[in-house]
């Protein structure tokens, strides 16, 4: 897949081109040998994440230079080429599972709720994938760093937990959404495990949520959860909720390239687009028949 996004042949390459956006693709830690390319940017922290059923995912170092790598590669881009919308995706093998993880120990929602089906696991699978994630949830929480309040909800340094229920790629998606919301830059987050790293940004710096939209809301059932926690399921007035309702489950950032072009138009009509005022134009009020 590394190398298909290279040569543009996966989907993103097409709906990237078709939003006018570029792509920065990052080998956050493949297991295994990845090619050499002047668009590949490879950050050699480790191969792979560790077993966080029986292990934390990262150490702390390894965690912390996760993060400062996505910080830096969004500050390289806006100095660069410039940068007024990131937008994120991801490609990872089970990479839903530590989302899942992230989601139950920061809602405090089990495990039932928060593992989905990713790829299209089959029934037995899907069980075993919970049973995984309650794993995690109680190595971390013998461990003493994570203690849930009466509403379940749990308590833990997020760097700690981070560590404990992450996975590399999550934590360079963390660092990048910290890094453009200090420089007041917008996010669009894609799916469920881009959403589990703003849980993480979120908690280490809760201003980062207004910067924050949801691109879709995808048919993993903790997705619901998790962008509920960060306050972007609209309905308040306020915030909109996730802009796409497609079921969608590809990844690669794909919701994210598909809602960009609805980000843009709506920008582009609030400075565009003529008052009645400006344009000459009077409105019927409601007490007037037409």
């Amino acid at each position: 897949m590394v190398r298909n996004f290279l040569t543009g042949g996966a989907a993103i390459n097409a709906l990237a081109a078709a939003a006018g956006a570029r792509i920065v693709l990052v080998d956050a830690g493949v297991v295994g040998e990845v090619p050499a390319h002047p668009a590949l940017h490879g950050l050699g922290i480790r191969r792979g994440s560790g077993n966080m059923a029986r292990e934390p995912a990262m150490q702390p170092g390894e965690a912390q230079a996760a993060l400062l790598a996505g910080a830096a590669l969004v500050d390289e881009e806006k100095e660069r080429h410039g940068l007024d919308l990131l937008a994120l995706g991801e490609m990872g093998i089970a990479n839903t599972t530590p989302a899942a993880a992230i989601t139950s120990a920061l809602t405090g929602a089990s495990p039932t709720e928060t593992v989905g089906r990713g790829t299209g696991i089959d029934d037995a699978t899907l069980s075993r994938k919970r049973d995984v994630v309650a794993m995690a949830l109680r190595r971390f929480q013998r461990t003493g760093a994570m203690v849930r309040d009466d509403d379940g909800k749990a308590s833990a340094a997020p760097l700690t937990l981070l560590c404990e229920l992450g996975g590399l790629e999550i934590a360079v998606l963390a660092g990048a959404i910290l890094a453009a919301t200090a420089r007041r830059i917008p996010v669009l987050l894609d799916g469920y495990i881009t959403t589990s790293a703003a849980l993480i940004a979120a908690a280490m710096a809760p201003r980062v949520r207004p910067f924050l939209f949801a691109a879709h809301c995808s048919a993993e059932p903790g997705h619901i959860l998790a962008l509920a926690h960060l306050g972007l399921t609209g309905g308040d007035g306020q915030v909109a909720g996730p802009l796409l309702q497609l079921d969608m489950r590809l990844g690669e950032g794909s919701g994210a390239a598909l809602a960009l072009p609805l980000l843009v138009s709506a920008t582009r009509l609030m400075r565009e687009m003529a008052t009645f005022e400006q344009a000459g134009v009077t409105p019927i009020s409601s007490d007037r028949e037409a």
